[in-house]
């Protein structure tokens, strides 16, 4: 079975204290503050270049800041290190799926890499419910932009991570997959988790907490 909803209302908070990056001779940003708690949804709006993603990278331990710090549950992300990886999911603008694979197999195996065993028919439900039902055997080569983005997120239901980090999914969607998008993003509140998101398109999100963080050119 797909994973039912995992309450995490009690889960430790995640916090940025004075972040900042530089790449090359140019400064992103500096002095970035924020803290989230369950159920906490944040949006990352600024343009292009801005530092969205170099952001969402340091968030997810991906990428050192040159000031400042992440922490979850007070520890710093890279002390606690595979711990805290197996806490998130991230999307990235790249959709990263393999082209040569299908969308069931592409699914499995992103669900291998976070040590979660996803049976096949577990694989076609999730991408049925993301809008991909009769096109799950289908090599990703043949899949449209929009279907290839929908195969990555259908790693969203098929996860039970507390924490999101979602850097311009929405891209190539149609209304349709947005939605499907915004409903799994409230569930996922609802339940106690936390989701981060850079995008440029506007989300309409029933959240206990919504923060909007605006970086600047």
């Amino acid at each position: 079975m797909i994973p039912s909803p995992v309450n995490f209302f009690f889960d430790p908070m995640l916090e940025a204290t004075k972040l900042g990056c530089v790449r090359g001779a140019r400064r992103l940003f500096r002095d970035l503050n924020f803290s989230l708690a369950p159920g906490t949804f944040m949006q990352v709006t600024g343009p292009n270049g801005c530092g969205k993603t170099s952001l969402l990278r340091i968030i997810c331990g991906l990428v050192t800041p040159d000031e400042g710090k992440v922490t979850w549950q007070g520890a710093s992300i890279q002390s606690l290190g595979e711990e805290y990886a197996r806490r998130l999911t991230y999307l990235g603008h790249r959709i990263g799926v393999k082209e040569e694979l299908t969308s069931v197999e592409n699914l499995r195996i992103a669900s291998g890499l976070t040590a979660s065993d996803l049976t096949t028919s577990d694989a076609r439900e999730a991408l049925e419910r993301i809008g991909l039902a009769g096109r799950e055997d289908l090599p990703a080569r043949f899949l449209s932009e929009g279907q290839r983005r929908r195969s990555a997120l259908a790693r969203l239901i098929t996860g039970e991570t507390s924490l999101w980090v979602l850097d311009e999914v929405l891209a190539s969607l149609d209304s349709a997959a947005i939605k499907i998008v915004e409903s799994l993003i409230e569930r996922h509140l609802d339940n106690g988790g936390m989701a981060i998101v850079a995008t440029h398109q506007e989300l309409h999100i029933a959240a206990g907490s919504f923060q909007r963080l605006e970086l600047a050119s």
